[in-house]
C-alpha cells in the first residue's frame, strides 16, 4: 500500500515537473504575439524585443513572463532616438487568465536596467507622445481591459533617466536608480510604501544647477487615492548627500498632461556641513573627517498646476552665515563664507522668475572672492546685473581642498568683471544700453590629472569684456604636445551663459604640430581597455563658431601632413571643413566637406570633396582604409596620381564610412606608374608567353568613376603598354569583388608559341565554317576579370568560342556593346553579311584605330572618351570570329 502511494506520488510529481517545463513552451508564442501586437498597435514608434522568457518555476504557482531587451525607438520628428530601452521586464501573471484568453491579471513587476531619454523640443514637442489616438471608443475599452492589475509590489533596478526640456530650460539626469514599492493596488484607497536610492542626481533649471551628481535617498509612505488620482505624502524623508529634508504635500494627476501639486521641503538641521555636502568635489573626499562651522537655513516649495502651458509657483531660499571648513590634514581653511540666495516665482509664469543673490563671499588664505547676481524676466528679455572679483593662486588650492589623486594645479586667475542690462540691447546691437567691462586674466596655468596625463598648460589668456563682445587678446599654451597661439572674439558670451544661446564667435589658431592619434585617443595604450561602447562625437547644438587654423605638421594614423591650413565652421550641429589644404603623400591636397549629427547622432551624415595632386599611389593606399575599398588595385600599383572626388553618405558607430551609403563620383589620372604582381594579368601573361604584361608601365591614364549601391563603377578607358592596346571597364564592390572586362589587341610578334598555336586553331575553325581568313599581324582578346581582389579570376574566349563564333557574331557583338561598355550611344545596325565581308580587311588597321583612338588622315574630328565603347563595338564586329564572346548566354560581366 505504502509503495503504491509512493508510486502515485512519484508519478504526480513527474507529471507536475513535466507540466512546469512544457506549459511555458505551449504559451510562449501566444504571449509574444500578444505583447508585440499590443505594443505596435498602441504606439507610434518602432517597438521590438529580443525574446520572451516564460517559466512556471520562477514565480510558482504564478506564470512568470519576462520580456528581454525591449527597445522603443522614436519616429519623426525624433527619428532614430531611443526613447526607452530595458534589459528585462519580469511579470508574474495569473496562469488561468492566460489559458482562458481574455484579460491577464498581473501580480508583480520587476524592471531591470531601464534607460529612459525624455526630450521636449523648443517648439514644445515631446518624444514620449507616441500613443496613437483612439479611433473607436469601444475598441480602446476592450484593449485596456485585456490587462488587469492585481499588483502587490514592484521593483526597478539600475535605472537611468534623462529629461531635457529645451523649451523650459530644464534638465534632469538620474543615474544608478533603484526603486521599489509595495501596496494593494486592487484597492481604491491604500498606502504605498516606497524606497528609492540614486547614486547621482543632476538637476538644472535655467542658469542654476540645483543638484550636481548628488547621492539621493528617499523613504516615503504615499497614500494613493485611485478615485481622484491623488498621491499624498504621509511620510517623506529625503537625503541629498549629507543634507536631510522633510517633504510634505500632495501630487494629483488631473489628466494625461496636467498635474496639480502642493509640496514643501525644509532642512531640520542648521549645520553648514550639511549644505557643504552638496559640493561634489568636497563631499567625495574624506567628508566625514572635515571640520566645519557656521549656520544655514534652507527651504523651498512647489505649488500649483503643471501642464504644457502652465508651471506651478515655486521658491527656494538659502542662507549661509560665517561658514568655515578645513580638512584635518590640510594646512589652511576656507573661511568667512557668506551666501544669500533667493529664487522665487509667485504665479508660475516662467518670465516672472527672479534669481537674487545679493552677496556671496569667501576667503582663501585671506584672499577674498566676491560675487553677486540678479536675474529678472528670463524669457521675454533677460535682465542681468552681476559681478565677480577675485584673484586666486591656483597652486594654493591644494592647501584648502583635496583634489583627485594624480591631479596637479597651478597658475594665477585674476577676474574683475561687471555686467548690467537687458539682453535685447546686445541682440539689437544697441551697446550704449548695456554696460559690460572688466578683464579675465590667466597666467602660467597648469592642470594635470588621470584624464589629462600630459597636462593642459595655458601660458597666457587675456579676455577683455565690453558691451559688444568678449575679445580674446591673447591665448597661448600647450596641449598633447601641441604648442598653440590664438586670438579672436566671442560675440554673445552672456547670452550663451544665461540663455544657452549658440556661442557666436571666431578664433584664429596657429600650432606647430598636432598628433590626432593622441587627441582622439587612438593610441595603443587603449587596447587593453574595456570593450568600446562609445558613440560618434556629437556636435553641440549651441555653437556658431568659426576656427581659422594653420598647423605646421599634422599626424593621423599612417598619414603625415605639412603646412595644413583652412577653416572649420561649427554650426547647427555640423562641422564644415572649408578649403583644408596640406602637403602630404609626396603631393598636395585640398579637402572640403562636412560632418553632421543633426539628423542621426549615431550615424553621422558626411559630405566630402577632395582634390589631390601628384600623390604617391602606394602611400595613399596604405594611409587610408577608405581608399583601399574604393581603389583596391592600388596595392598593385606604384607611381603618382591626381584625383578629384565628391561623395556623401554616413559614418558608422566606429567612425568609419558605411560603404553601402556612399554615393558620388570622381576621376583619377595616373600620371606615371607600374602595375605589378596583379594575379589575373600575370596568369594571362604566362598563358600567352607575353612578358610585357607582367610589369605594365603606365602613363597619363585617366579614368572616370562613380559609386552607388555598394559598387565603384569605372567607365571604359584606353591604355597602351608595350605595344598592347587595351580598353578596360567594369566595376568592383566595396566587398572587394571584381567584375571587369579587358579588350586587348596584341601584336603577334610578342605572343609566345602556345598563344600562337591557339590563334591558328581559331583561324582554322573559321575557315571550316566557310569564311576564308588570313590571320593578320594582331590578335584580339576579351578577358573577363572576376572573383575577389585577394583571389581574382580571369576568363578568355580563346578555346571556348571558335566553333560558334561566326554563326553568332552579330548577336554576340551587340550584347558585348550593350552590356560590357556603358558609354555606347547607338545600337549596331550592320548585317552579318557585312561583317563577314569586312572581317579580314579591317582586322588589323580598323581595330588598332578604334581601340587606340587614332584617326584616318582624312578624318577631321576625333571621337571623345565617352565614345570608346562604341568604337570597341565596331572593332569587335570586324575581328576574327568574334573571339570576345562565349557560348554561354549568361553575361557575368554586365555592369
Amino acid at each position: 500500500m505504502f509503495k503504491k502511494i509512493l508510486k502515485v506520488v512519484g508519478i504526480i510529481f513527474v507529471v507536475l515537473i513535466a507540466a512546469a517545463i512544457a506549459i511555458p513552451y505551449f504559451f510562449k508564442g501566444k504571449i509574444m504575439s500578444i505583447a508585440k501586437t499590443e505594443l505596435n498597435k498602441q504606439l507610434n514608434a518602432n517597438v521590438d524585443f529580443k525574446d520572451v522568457d516564460i517559466s512556471l518555476i520562477r514565480h510558482f504557482p504564478r506564470l512568470a513572463v519576462a520580456i528581454e531587451d525591449l527597445q522603443v525607438i522614436n519616429r519623426a520628428p525624433f527619428e532614430g532616438d531611443t526613447l526607452i530601452s530595458v534589459k528585462k521586464i519580469d511579470l508574474a501573471l495569473n496562469l488561468m487568465s492566460v489559458i482562458k484568453g481574455g484579460k491577464m491579471d498581473i501580480y508583480n513587476v520587476s524592471v531591470t536596467a531601464p534607460r529612459i531619454h525624455a526630450i521636449v523640443h523648443k517648439n514644445g514637442e515631446a518624444n514620449w507622445n507616441i500613443t496613437k489616438p483612439d479611433t473607436v471608443t469601444t475598441t480602446a475599452t476592450t484593449d485596456t481591459a485585456s490587462f488587469a492589475l492585481s499588483l502587490q509590489q514592484y521593483k526597478i533596478e539600475d535605472a537611468m533617466i534623462s529629461y531635457e526640456d529645451e523649451q523650459g530650460g530644464m534638465g534632469l539626469l538620474i543615474e544608478d536608480l533603484d526603486h521599489q514599492g509595495k501596496g494593494d493596488f486592487t484597492q481604491d484607497l491604500f498606502t504605498l510604501q516606497t524606497s528609492t536610492e540614486a547614486a547621482a542626481v543632476t538637476f538644472h533649471y535655467g542658469l542654476i544647477p540645483y543638484l550636481l551628481r548628488t547621492h539621493t535617498k528617499m523613504e516615503a509612505d504615499v497614500q494613493v487615492d485611485n478615485k481622484t488620482s491623488t498621491y499624498t505624502l504621509q511620510k517623506g524623508d529625503v537625503t541629498l548627500n549629507n543634507l536631510q529634508l522633510a517633504v510634505q504635500g500632495f501630487f494629483k494627476m488631473v489628466n494625461d498632461s496636467t498635474y496639480g501639486m502642493d509640496l514643501t521641503m525644509k532642512a531640520p538641521s542648521t549645520k553648514f556641513k550639511d549644505i557643504l555636502s552638496l559640493v561634489p568635489a568636497i563631499f567625495m573626499k574624506d567628508f566625514d573627517k572635515i571640520k566645519t562651522d557656521g549656520t544655514t537655513a534652507f527651504d523651498g516649495f512647489v505649488k500649483g498646476t503643471y501642464s504644457a502651458t502652465q508651471m506651478p509657483a515655486f521658491g527656494l531660499h538659502l542662507d549661509v552665515k560665517n561658514g568655515f571648513f578645513q580638512y584635518p590634514d590640510l594646512p589652511k581653511p576656507v573661511k568667512n563664507i557668506q551666501i544669500a540666495l533667493n529664487i522665487k516665482n509667485a504665479d508660475g509664469v516662467p518670465d516672472h522668475t527672479i534669481v537674487d543673490m545679493p552677496s556671496a563671499h569667501l576667503e582663501m588664505d585671506n584672499t577674498p572672492i566676491d560675487m553677486r547676481l540678479l536675474v529678472k524676466t528670463p524669457i521675454s528679455d533677460m535682465y542681468v546685473d552681476g559681478a565677480v572679483k577675485g584673484k586666486l593662486d591656483l597652486s594654493k588650492v591644494t592647501q584648502f581642498v583635496k583634489l583627485e589623486e594624480g591631479t596637479a594645479l597651478s597658475g594665477i586667475l585674476d577676474a574683475d568683471v561687471n555686467a548690467k542690462g537687458n539682453m535685447s540691447a546686445i541682440e539689437k546691437q544697441e551697446y550704449d544700453r548695456f554696460y559690460a567691462a572688466g578683464t579675465l586674466i590667466v597666467s602660467n596655468l597648469l592642470y594635470r590629472s588621470k584624464d589629462y596625463p600630459d597636462g593642459v598648460k595655458v601660458n597666457n589668456l587675456s579676455m577683455v569684456f565690453n558691451p559688444k563682445n568678449v575679445t580674446v587678446q591673447k591665448f597661448d599654451g600647450q596641449y598633447m604636445g601641441t604648442n598653440f597661439q590664438a586670438n579672436g572674439e566671442v560675440n554673445n558670451m552672456l547670452a550663451y551663459v544665461f540663455k544657452n544661446a549658440p556661442l557666436d564667435g571666431k578664433l584664429a589658431v596657429k600650432a606647430d604640430q598636432v598628433n590626432l592619434d593622441k587627441w582622439m585617443g587612438t593610441t595603443t595604450t587603449t587596447t587593453t581597455a574595456a570593450p568600446d561602447t562609445s558613440a560618434p562625437f556629437v556636435v553641440p547644438a549651441n555653437l556658431d563658431f568659426t576656427v581659422q587654423a594653420q598647423v605646421d605638421k599634422v599626424h593621423y594614423d599612417k598619414l603625415d601632413m605639412n603646412n595644413v591650413s583652412g577653416s572649420l565652421l561649427l554650426k547647427d550641429q555640423t562641422v564644415t571643413m572649408q578649403q583644408i589644404k596640406a602637403n602630404a603623400l609626396q603631393g598636395n591636397m585640398e579637402v572640403n566637406g562636412s560632418y553632421s549629427t543633426k539628423n542621426t547622432p549615431l550615424t553621422p551624415d558626411i559630405t566630402m570633396a577632395y582634390n589631390v595632386q601628384n600623390v604617391d599611389v602606394k602611400e595613399t593606399f596604405n594611409a587610408f582604409n577608405t581608399v583601399q575599398k574604393l581603389m583596391p588595385v592600388g596595392q598593385f600599383l606604384s607611381g603618382k596620381i591626381t584625383s578629384q572626388l565628391s561623395l556623401k553618405g554616413k559614418l558608422g558607430k566606429d567612425m568609419m564610412p558605411v560603404m553601402s551609403s556612399l554615393t558620388g563620383d570622381g576621376n583619377l589620372l595616373l600620371i606615371e606608374g607600374v602595375l605589378q604582381k596583379f594575379a589575373p594579368v600575370e596568369q594571362l601573361a604566362s598563358t600567352l608567353n607575353v612578358n610585357q604584361l607582367k610589369n605594365i608601365s603606365l602613363k597619363d591614364i585617366k579614368t572616370y568613376f562613380s559609386f552607388e549601391d555598394g559598387r565603384v563603377k569605372v567607365k571604359p578607358f584606353n591604355l597602351k603598354a608595350g605595344g598592347i592596346n587595351m580598353l578596360v571597364g567594369g566595376s568592383h564592390g566595396f566587398d572587394q569583388s571584381l567584375d571587369y572586362v579587358m579588350q586587348m589587341t596584341l601584336p603577334r610578334s610578342i605572343i609566345g608559341k602556345q598563344g600562337d598555336a591557339l590563334v591558328n586553331s581559331l583561324a582554322t575553325a573559321a575557315t571550316n565554317k566557310g569564311i576564308p581568313v588570313n590571320v593578320s599581324d594582331s590578335v584580339h582578346l576579351n578577358v573577363l576579370l572576376g572573383g575577389n581582389i585577394t583571389k581574382p579570376t580571369y576568363k578568355t574566349d580563346l578555346q571556348e568560342t571558335a566553333g560558334a563564333a561566326m554563326n553568332n557574331l552579330k548577336d554576340q557583338a551587340a550584347t558585348l556593346v550593350k552590356n560590357k561598355v556603358d558609354t555606347v550611344k547607338a545600337a549596331l545596325k550592320d548585317t552579318i553579311q557585312h561583317v563577314k565581308n569586312q572581317a579580314i580587311a579591317s582586322v588589323k588597321d580598323e581595330l588598332t584605330k578604334q581601340l587606340t583612338g587614332k584617326k584616318d588622315s582624312n578624318t577631321t574630328k576625333s571621337q571623345p572618351l565617352q565614345d570608346a565603347g562604341k568604337q570597341a563595338g565596331q572593332a569587335v564586329k570586324s575581328t576574327l570570329g568574334n573571339l570576345f564572346k562565349k557560348k554561354n548566354t549568361t553575361d557575368t560581366t554586365r555592369h
